[in-house]
């Protein structure tokens, strides 16, 4: 059996799916500490924060690609060069509504990045977070 998910990071700019998707969460009991982003900066700098005073990180990140101020993938470089002094294991998961196979691609080369989901989110890829076997 999985450790159980107790916190996870929403990183997108879309209120509405956000919402959405959190009263999904929420329904399914998977997960109840969620932090919402609406841009990778800020998520980024709440994840330096949370390095720096010791704090809990998450344990899965929701990242959309499309965003204001830093997109999915500039933050998934920025994670990158932080990620090599984490010692737990943040589960990264690129949430977008593209359904580009270059997206995917480039999704699937980065080692960080566990899996790529086109939305809508359905409860069968939640299972998947947030269930793992």
């Amino acid at each position: 059996m999985s450790k159980k998910i107790e916190s996870a990071y929403i990183v997108d700019d879309d209120s509405v799916y956000v919402y959405g998707l959190q009263k999904l969460i929420a329904l399914k009991s998977y997960c109840h500490n969620i932090l919402v982003f609406s841009n990778g900066l800020d998520a980024l700098n709440h994840l330096k924060a949370v390095l720096l005073h010791d704090e809990i990180l998450p344990d899965v990140i929701l990242l959309d690609i499309n965003m204001p101020v830093m997109d999915g993938w500039q933050f998934m470089e920025e994670f990158a060069k932080i990620d090599h002094g984490i010692e737990k294991k943040v589960t990264v998961y690129m949430i977008s509504t593209s359904i580009e196979e270059s997206d995917m691609l480039r999704a699937e080369k980065i080692s960080d990045i566990s899996g790529y989901i086109i939305k809508p989110t359905r409860i069968a890829d939640l299972e998947k977070i947030f269930l793992p076997e």
